[in-house]
């Protein structure tokens, strides 16, 4: 299970770590607030807080990365360009 980043790829071993240790850190948040020693409404609060820091952790990853391939893009589209006012350059002409 690899998944391509340009020209590296992440190991497996990378890939069940950064997964596991989410899945750990969301299910330990989980029975902690389950097992606070107050009304359901704080709970249910807390929990909610715990629900949009997970989504908004998600959304904020997913933006960087769209913005750093488009810097990738952008890059390459001005290398491209760079690449064939060189190539039609004749100094002997």
């Amino acid at each position: 299970m690899q998944a391509p980043v340009g020209n590296q790829t992440h190991s497996t071993g990378w890939v069940v770590q950064s997964w596991s240790s989410f899945a750990i850190a969301v299910i330990a948040m989980t029975i902690g607030i389950l097992n606070l020693p107050v009304d359901n409404w704080v709970k249910g609060y807390m929990s909610m807080g715990l629900a949009f820091t997970v989504g908004s952790t998600f959304s904020v990853a997913k933006t960087t990365r769209d913005m750093h391939e488009a810097k990738r893009i952008t890059s390459r589209i001005e290398e491209a360009r760079v690449e064939k006012l060189l190539n039609e350059h004749h100094p002997l002409k």
